[in-house]
């Protein structure tokens, strides 16, 4: 990025809290040192089959060359300074005494950092934390850290090699910090409470009594030690207090169950892990007080999070900030890097480096001691069930999990645990609950589960359990009670689409591993004396989608038809550049040329966005409906595995229209030249009978007609060659009227900016951008703001069965393989979900048998952990050259994509769960199960039992 913007540069800024926000993605001019177009070449695409040879970055990425802000320095960029300097935190390794400064005296005066940052400073200069993130960006003398491993000071150096000698000195090193009293770790209430209350009516399909979709949600009077409190329950009175009555009626029930009825109570325990993202944390900012900008190349899922809240940061300080430049880059993270507080670590060290850019980036031990974790989760159930029928009929859970010292997105988790429990199973009646709360462990964020892997692996194994009471298959008691097409969730909302758990249940329970599990348990017993073998299985079905999705995308051809795809989604890792741009090719006949990842910039399509979309009122969202650049969201971050389904919708929608109102007219009028109407006249040809034929768009017997050939028509004929739109989700699509003819005079989506030829004719709609006109909606259709209730409406399902063996002299469990069989719609790029579904799995299985961290003094906070101490799973630990996998085919070619990154990693969790008690006859409900904890169970069991009844 040249060091001062062009005033073109700055009239495309947006303007947050007075500041100019530029954000320059991967393949920007911006960029252009480092990201040349040839770097992201087009994917290698087969007209004929309809595949892809490799990923859109996978020449980038197998060539070595820069697309993650870990690997730049400011040499890279274009426009830096070539001195570079770099900082590390201090971080407090206690949180039970007040903290009272610290000592580098052990540095020698050569070490020294140049510039020391701490509280004080901050306070002096206006420097803080967005409010997302909580008070003390550094903590300051006198306060008790409200965590472990919060930071206290910011230190930089000018030089690498000081830096580096400097940091190896001050590793592991305690006594840096001085302590004074002891005063006990802080207390806090708990980040958030969700209780959801259903009782279904005479049957599955019929209008439920009660239910939060229907009533409301519950939320706590106060707290008592960190227990919720409720309302008190009446049939009669407010919808809270009606909900409490009948969650009272359930619980009278649960506690004196009638005859013929089954009442089983259990406890899980699920672990806080790392996400253990193979790119660190990390960024490097450089303030350029000359003209007032601030720069940042940073790993992150939420660009325009730090766009804007980083702009109201910096317009807080004293520093005179006017601009700030953002680089998102590619990164990894399966939500690690979904608003995480580091990028904004680094706007703050970048306002104290002198003139040099200032690089800070974790290394091992410090990723470890800062980085966002998973939840642990407690979770108490109780389901009742009819002993003849098995049929469930109640389930009551309560769920505790630790969200630490910063509050992040733990309410959101709260939510959606208590939301997920519930699996593939239809519970008549059910009342759930969830409470995270606030600790001294380190922060817990949107690691990949998201609360759904802890709640629903419980669920899992609970019903192993009540199978082997009851004497039945698993899969058979599973097929009992699946929840089917057209049923309600416990939040009483119906899902979107056909359900098809079912299906991956009979599949599943016709594959060998688990017809002939008793045979193979006999064998491999005989065969290996002192191990036992064991299959287990778990199935379950997870949302993607937050409630709130929101997403821009511009579709664009050049005259020779070329077609360019700008996005707001970042590349993680999941191949979303390469499926966004496979999307375009229903339409356009192939994918997108060019890809932008981690726009941000949308002034063609001048939306804004002005309340929470979850918390808004009916009321508040009524009052702007009638704003045609009003949305309830703007964007949504990388997240949720959004991209298959959300995101691919607006890329879908913007290549649909650049063909309805471009490429489809101006094909007609191909097909139409010559006398009397060329070759169109003789026939009777509709648009839907439109098809592309090895990369020529052709019709009803017309002549196929090159993507080229059509692109330049457009642009003659002064036709939609470029589409800008806007889409926003709350469980259901939002719908606008245009001033659009046939199909597209009402489309789901909020906002359509086109471009008419070159952008230089007049056309229809009002002027913005970059030849655009926005076309303002007449009348928009938002979901009412009670939706927000149903919890979820979208899921991909999925089921695998685990083979193990456990070693009974060791305690070591061994997988020795696995089969999965996934229901995702229609694969846009089937190689990516069979990556993703390989990948989630090996996640599963450390999440299962190896990962594991201390939430508290002897956990990742005291700086002395890495892989040495923490065991990811390997290739041998994964069954790599067993494993396999089926996906189910979609209903039909038109069954839209759904979202399956974090479902992929969570039923081989209680799989290999249910494994090990087949094999040793022990439940064990606390994760991982480590070989210490095997070989306690067996210690405890006076005969250890084998598990056969479960398999009758």
């Amino acid at each position: 990025m040249p060091a001062r913007l062009s005033r073109r540069d700055f009239l495309k800024c947006s303007v947050i809290a007075g500041i100019g926000v530029y954000v320059a993605a991967p393949g920007s001019t911006a960029l252009a040192a480092l990201f040349e177009t040839e770097r992201l070449r087009p994917a290698a695409w087969d007209p004929a089959t309809g595949r892809i040879r490799y990923r859109t970055d996978a020449t980038a990425k197998v060539s070595g060359e820069k697309v993650f802000s870990f690997d730049m320095r400011s040499r890279d960029l274009p426009g830096w300074p070539r001195e570079q300097a770099h900082a590390m935190l201090l971080r407090a390794t206690l949180a039970d005494r007040v903290y009272q400064g610290f000592d580098l005296s052990s540095l020698p005066a050569d070490l020294q950092p140049d510039r020391v940052v701490a509280a004080e400073d901050l306070a002096r200069d206006g420097v803080a934390f967005p409010a997302f993130y909580g008070d003390d960006l550094l903590l300051p003398p006198g306060k008790t850290p409200a965590y472990l491993g919060q930071a206290v000071a910011l230190l930089i150096w000018n030089e690498f090699a000081r830096f580096r000698a400097a940091k190896s000195r001050l590793k592991f090193r305690p006594e840096l910090i001085r302590w004074g009293e002891a005063t006990g770790p802080v207390e806090r209430a708990p980040w958030a409470t969700f209780r959801y209350v259903r009782v279904g009516g005479e049957d599955a399909y019929a209008d439920d009594v009660y239910s939060s979709y229907k009533d409301t949600v519950l939320f706590p009077t106060g707290y008592r030690k960190h227990n919720p409190e409720w309302v008190k329950g009446d049939a009669g009175g407010k919808l809270d207090a009606q909900g409490v009555a009948h969650a009272d009626a359930m619980e009278a029930e649960l506690a004196a169950p009638a005859p013929g009825k089954l009442v089983i109570e259990r406890e899980y325990f699920s672990q806080s892990i790392d996400t253990a993202a193979m790119e660190l944390d990390n960024a490097n900012g450089w303030y350029d007080a000359a003209t007032g900008t601030v720069h940042l190349v940073s790993a992150t899922q939420s660009p325009n999070e730090i766009a804007e809240d980083g702009a109201r940061m910096l317009a807080a300080t004293r520093f005179g900030v006017k601009r700030l430049v953002l680089h998102p880059c590619y990164t990894v993270g399966y939500g690690s890097k979904d608003h995480s507080p580091f990028p904004f670590i680094a706007l703050m060290a970048a306002l104290y480096g002198g003139g040099r850019p200032v690089r800070l980036a974790n290394d091992r031990y410090e990723q470890f001691q800062s980085s966002l974790k998973r939840h642990s989760f407690r979770m108490h159930y109780r389901l009742q069930a009819d002993r003849a029928s098995g049929r469930f009929e109640i389930f009551h859970g309560r769920m505790t999990g630790d969200g630490g010292g910063r509050m992040n997105f733990s309410p959101s988790v709260c939510l959606v645990a208590a939301t997920a429990a519930q699996s593939i199973y239809y519970f008549p009646r059910s009342d759930l609950s969830s409470t995270v709360i606030a600790s001294r462990a380190l922060d817990a964020g949107s690691a990949r589960g998201y609360g759904t892997l802890q709640s629903m692996s419980a669920t899992e194994m609970l019903i192993d359990e009540i199978a082997a009471e009851l004497k039945l298959d698993p899969i058979e008691l599973r097929l009992r009670n699946v929840f089917a097409t057209g049923m309600k969730n416990t939040q009483g909302a119906i899902p979107a689409g056909a359900q098809r758990a079912d299906e991956v249940l009979r599949k599943s329970r016709g594959h060998p591993l688990w017809t002939q599990r008793e045979k193979r348990k006999r064998e491999y017993e005989a065969a290996h004396p002192g191990q036992r073998y064991g299959v287990g299985y778990g199935c379950v079905q997870k949302d993607y989608g937050t409630g709130g999705e929101a997403a821009f995308a511009e579709v664009a051809l050049t005259p020779q038809g070329r077609i360019r795809l700008r996005h707001i989604g970042i590349e993680m890792g999941t191949g979303m550049a390469t499926s966004q741009a496979v999307v375009c090719a229903k339409w356009l006949g192939r994918p997108a040329d060019e890809v932008l990842t981690g726009e941000t910039d949308w002034s063609a399509l001048p939306l804004h966005a002005t309340d929470d979309t979850w918390l808004m009122t009916q009321a508040t969202q009524d009052a702007h409906v009638g704003d045609p650049r009003w949305t309830p969201n703007y964007t949504s971050p990388s997240s949720a595995s959004n991209s298959a389904f959300f995101f691919s919708h607006a890329t879908r929608e913007a290549a649909r229209l650049v063909f309805t109102q471009g490429l489809w007219p101006a094909a007609l009028a191909l097909w139409g030249q010559g006398f009397g109407g060329g070759q169109l006249a003789p026939l009777a040809v509709r648009r839907e009978e439109a098809r592309w034929v090895d990369g020529k768009l052709t019709a009803g017997g017309l002549q196929p007609l090159a993507l080229e050939r059509l692109a330049a028509k457009a642009f003659e004929l002064g036709l939609a060659t470029g589409a800008t739109v806007h889409g926003f989700n709350r469980w259901q699509w939002a719908e606008a009227e245009y001033p659009l003819s046939g199909d597209d005079a009402r489309l789901p989506l909020d906002g359509v900016a086109l471009r008419w030829g070159d952008g230089s004719r007049a056309g229809a709609g009002t002027p913005t951008a970059d030849g655009y006109r926005m076309i303002e909606r007449s009348r928009a259709h938002y979901p009412p703001v009670q939706r927000n209730n149903a919890g979820v409406t979208y899921y991909s399902a999925i089921g695998t069965i685990a083979e193990v063996a456990v070693d009974t002299a060791t305690g070591k469990v061994e997988l020795l393989n696995h089969h999965s069989i996934l229901e995702c719609g229609t694969p846009i790029v089937e190689q990516l979900v069979s990556s993703q579904l390989q990948g989630g799995l090996a996640m599963g299985i450390g999440h299962a048998l190896h990962e594991f961290l201390p939430l508290y003094e002897d956990g990742p906070g005291d700086g002395t952990w890495n892989f040495n101490r923490y065991t990811l799973p390997r290739a041998r630990d994964v069954a790599v050259w067993a494993q396999s996998g089926d996906i189910l085919p979609p209903l039909s070619p038109t069954d839209a994509p759904k979202g399956i990154a974090e479902v992929v990693m969570i039923s081989v969790v209680p799989a290999i769960a249910n494994a090990v008690t087949h094999a040793t006859g022990l439940r064990l409900r606390e994760l991982p199960i480590t070989p210490d904890k095997v070989l306690a169970a067996l210690a405890a069991a006076p005969s250890a039992p084998r598990a056969q009844e479960a398999h009758a």
